[in-house]
């Protein structure tokens, strides 16, 4: 979530410490600083809100200096508050940091008793005074740091300054990333490339386990334990326009396509974790969280479908009880208020009207712990919310939301995962194989967007069809209901999803020849009495379209067409299985000739009631 900008150069290199972090803005966060080494010594300014603010006070205070670090926070630990912002400072050193360090209680308690004050209540101060502390063994300020961060626990990103050392900065990365920008006035280093555009394009990525030293003419990388190592420079072809549309014909495809890298970023912080943190949403989430009865989602549209998804996650993972409602309805009828309950809010851009108006609802009703989940850092959703969890799928151009929502999912499961460690049901080896499988999502992803010459041949056959007829079962029927959505939105063509089992209550009448059925079929324990219900879609002569897991043994017959995704994927296969009916509405609009990016009547945000 946080974001990292550091530069030793020939010049002064505030304006791009600070354009750096007005690039890192999307990540999310609360607060701002950066620390300097000039002429006076160590420098440091802080300020809790929007990077502007402390751009008005560098320009107050004339800061200048040709070495130094810069920060976006996003509270985990402590408070949003200026005394928890980074950098923090010990005996003449200044460190930012990404991430959660596991074991900063302990530490904290050992540097205690060592005579070390703690000013703030991060878990980033330990690493201020460890190498402090190291230093007093070590006056190798690479080396002292290095020892440091051996004694570290968690995923992190950390660059450190000192002021006796005014041409060097020490960088690390252990799950959160951190790369390299050359120059010939200078190197640099930054949470993403986006921040180093305006200086260079040169990039050295780094790998877990790295350590380097950045000088104003060079660089060396070792890994902690002092073995020196290489890596390749490369030229980034990153834009600095991230809404371009590239190679893609439509924003929508782009954004498809975008998926696995933004399930990354979203997932960035589990990197190189062993464990759930509660404070990868926010300071005060286990507070919170403790003693919740039940939990209630609002949302509309695309962002309702995934907390349709979510309550088979809470309630079968976790034993939480959980409500979803849409937004539209849930302020307009009478309802039970528990000032015990969670409410949850789900939005793409932060700004939809009803979900807004929906939670100030809630709170009218006594329900003050709320949480956001957002894809944009700035919004009103995020404000208003006591805690917040920024998505990191980057720019949505495209109406129809895609990325958005597999990343709310992400998010989603991630939470459900952190209600089951408070609550005592997530054991060791189970918690091991989840953050195993969240590390995996995005290369699973990648496999499924393979498939889309398959959905292409497809789409031709859906051009001329006004209505087709979705259906799943379990945590895939809320897949089913995204697939129609996704088709009426772009196509026009009528769409509607049902539980598969509700079939013989009513839509098996309007089955025939003309009426194309899509069904959601992975492999669970769902399957078989699927298959059953799949037989009456073919005894009244429809035409059955399946997206099936690798290993669910079902093939393509008369009147019956399969594609096999790659791989079974449990809990999660709902963010597999939505990717092959996204690609389906977007290949079959293309074959229409409607607006892919722009349909009919629709906005992104929906910002009035």
């Amino acid at each position: 979530m946080c974001g990292i900008v550091a530069a030793v150069a020939d010049r002064n290199i505030v304006p791009v410490l600070l354009e750096g972090l007005r690039k890192l803005e999307y990540r999310g966060y609360d607060s701002a600083g950066l620390a300097l080494v000039n002429a006076a010594g160590l420098q440091r300014l802080r300020a809790v809100g929007r990077v502007a603010e402390l751009a008005a006070q560098v320009d107050a205070s004339g800061a200048a200096g040709a070495t130094g670090i810069a920060h976006t926070r996003w509270a985990t630990h402590g408070v949003p508050c200026e005394r928890n912002a980074h950098p923090h400072v010990s005996g003449g050193l200044a460190v930012v940091h990404n991430g959660i360090i596991e074991n900063h209680e302990m530490l904290r308690s050992r540097l205690q008793a060592e005579g070390y004050e703690f000013t703030s209540e991060t878990d980033t101060e330990v690493v201020a005074h460890l190498i402090a502390s190291e230093l007093k063994k070590n006056p190798d300020f690479f080396a002292a740091t290095r020892a440091a961060i051996a004694r570290l626990q968690g995923a992190f990103a950390l660059a450190v300054l000192r002021e006796s050392d005014p041409d060097r900065i020490i960088i690390a990365r252990e799950g959160s990333p951190l790369l390299l920008g050359l120059s010939d006035h200078g190197n640099y280093a930054a949470s993403d490339a986006s921040a180093l555009l305006q200086v260079t394009r040169r990039i050295v990525y780094l790998d877990n386990g790295d350590c380097a030293e950045i000088r104003r003419d060079g660089y060396r990388i070792t890994r902690f334990d002092g073995t020196p190592v290489s890596h390749p420079e490369t030229l980034s072809q990153l834009s600095a326009d991230a809404v371009e549309l590239g190679q893609y014909r439509h924003y929508m495809q782009k954004e498809i396509f975008e998926q696995p890298v933004a399930i990354s970023n979203t997932l960035e912080m589990l990197g190189a974790v062993r464990s759930i943190q509660p404070g990868l949403f926010g300071a005060n989430t286990e507070a919170l969280l403790t003693d919740v009865s039940q939990i209630l989602i609002i949302a509309c549209g695309t962002s309702y479908h995934a907390g349709l998804v979510a309550r088979y996650w809470f309630e079968a993972i976790a034993g939480m009880p959980c409500n979803v409602e849409v937004a539209s309805e849930y302020r307009y009828r009478e309802s039970v208020p528990d000032p015990r309950m969670l409410v949850i809010t789900l939005s793409q851009s932060g700004e939809t009207a009803d979900t807004l108006a929906a939670l100030r609802h809630a709170r009218s009703l006594g329900m003050t712990r709320t949480l956001c989940i957002c894809n944009v850092p700035e919004s009103s959703l995020v404000r208003e919310n006591a805690l917040r969890f920024i998505t990191r799928a980057g720019p949505e151009i495209g109406v129809a939301s895609t990325k958005a929502f597999t990343t709310q999912l992400a998010a989603l499961y991630l939470l459900t995962l952190v209600f089951a460690k408070l609550r005592g049901v997530l054991s060791e080896a189970t918690e091991s194989a989840e953050l195993q499988s969240l590390r995996h999502l995005p290369i699973a992803l990648a496999k499924v967007l393979l498939l889309e010459p398959q959905i292409r041949a497809w789409s031709e056959r859906f051009a001329t069809k006004q209505n087709a007829l979705f259906l799943g079962r379990g945590r895939h029927y809320p897949i089913a209901l995204e697939g129609a959505l996704k088709l009426k939105e772009i196509t026009y063509i009528h769409a509607e999803a049902y539980p598969a089992g509700e079939l013989k209550h009513g839509p098996l009448a309007l089955v025939d020849k003309d009426m194309p059925v899509i069904v959601v079929a992975p492999n669970d324990a769902l399957l078989e009495k699927l298959k059953s219900n799949l037989q009456e879609v073919r005894a009244r002569g429809g035409e059955l379209y399946v997206f099936a897991d690798a290993d669910s043994k079902m093939d393509a017959a008369d009147g019956v067409h399969v594609i096999h995704l790659p791989e079974h994927y449990g809990q999660l296969s709902p963010l597999l299985h939505v990717v092959p009916l996204q690609l389906l509405a977007y290949h079959v609009a293309l074959v229409r000739g409607t607006d892919v990016d722009k349909p009919r009547n629709l906005a992104k945000s929906v910002t009035v009631e």
